[in-house]
């Protein structure tokens, strides 16, 4: 796992930001005007001292939409709570997956073709919570 750590002190680049929602089924008139100035850094980063990024590899959560080199925004202050997708160790290696703390600890694949986790609760480490991940639609890493 390559972590990259947050900028302490990144530059705000603000960038428009529409008052329109765009509709994922059927299209709806476009509007020629602007809501406010969205700066990513603000939305994604609340801790910039614990916050850090990793790439995903691997297929296990495509079904929430977290693709294989997909950057994640993970902070290691958050506490994780039930539902919550983290980055946890098992057996020495780290992994994404969903935390289910009941009926008993597990960690979710979201793929049907992966396995629930069921790590010892005594020795599962949270390393952080995923609080963003960005998905690139084109262009390279």
């Amino acid at each position: 796992m390559r972590i990259i750590p947050a900028a302490s002190q990144p530059p705000v680049i603000r960038l428009p930001l529409s008052t329109e929602r765009c509709a994922a089924g059927f299209p709806s008139p476009a509007q020629d005007y602007l809501e406010a100035e969205l700066d990513l850094n603000e939305y994604c980063i609340h801790r910039p001292g614990s916050t850090f990024f990793v790439r995903a590899i691997g297929n296990s959560m495509t079904d929430i939409g977290l693709n294989s080199g997909d950057l994640m925004v993970v902070d290691k202050a958050e506490r994780a709570q039930h539902g919550d997708i983290v980055i946890a160790e098992v057996d020495g290696e780290f992994t994404v997956k969903r935390l289910l703390l009941k009926p008993r600890p597990a960690l979710q694949a979201m793929n049907p073709a992966f396995p629930t986790l069921y790590p010892d609760p005594e020795q599962l480490q949270i390393f952080g919570v995923v609080m963003a991940f960005v998905h690139k639609n084109r262009g390279g890493d």
